[in-house]
């Protein structure tokens, strides 16, 4: 009889056990207590490529930026994308860094300043163009090409903030990798925009990668 009130008072005391915290295990622990032991699985990470430019007044923040947030247009049937490549030839050199876009994509200002003129990238053609932004506090002066502009001159721009669509290259070089091309210049002096716009890895959750 004392076994088998004994036995009756664990099997109650256990039922009392379940009832505040959970079914026990087939060894008597509570389920969330041996949960507990096992190691959590890893969050699930993605490595993302990020575009950073360079601080060029000292004040802790970019001063320059991709346009597009794509990779610089790598080499194709007209050439390859990066700066002083050649042209016509070996004629000439590659004045900016072409930089992928899709066509209709967002282009965003790669300096604040204001935009100081909007053109035209050939004589010939009415409807590729440029805008062009200056920056009087840098000396720095900002032109991309092949955007269909949102933004008029005189207008303010922030750096990051949107200027136009890209406009697709196809009708005029049928197969090239469509981009936009950003010019940089220092007072007056071209500058390599590779320089200035660095790729760099960063790792963050998965949840996080579509931000």
């Amino acid at each position: 009889m004392a076994a088998a009130a004994i036995s009756l008072g664990l099997a109650e005391a256990a039922v009392h056990v379940e009832a505040l915290h959970g079914p026990l295990d087939r060894h008597g622990l509570l389920g969330e207590v041996a949960g507990l032991a096992q190691p959590r699985p890893a969050p699930a990470t993605v490595t993302r490529t990020v575009w950073v430019g360079v601080d060029l007044d000292g004040d802790g923040q970019p001063d320059v930026a991709n346009p597009t947030g794509h990779a610089p247009r790598g080499v194709d049937a007209y050439g390859e994308g990066c700066f002083h490549a050649s042209r016509d030839g070996g004629a000439r050199e590659h004045e900016g860094v072409d930089y992928v876009a899709r066509a209709g994509q967002a282009v965003t200002a790669p300096i604040s300043g204001y935009v100081s003129k909007i053109g035209y990238a050939y004589p010939d053609n009415q409807i590729l163009k440029f805008v062009e932004i200056d920056n009087p506090a840098l000396h720095v002066t900002a032109r991309v090409f092949y955007v269909d502009p949102e933004v008029a001159v005189g207008d303010a721009v922030a750096i990051g903030h949107p200027i136009g669509t890209a406009h697709s290259l196809q009708q005029r070089y049928r197969g090239i990798t469509d981009h936009v091309h950003l010019e940089i210049a220092e007072s007056g002096r071209k500058v390599d925009a590779q320089r200035l716009i660095v790729a760099r890895n960063e790792t963050v959750p998965v949840e996080a990668a579509g931000d």
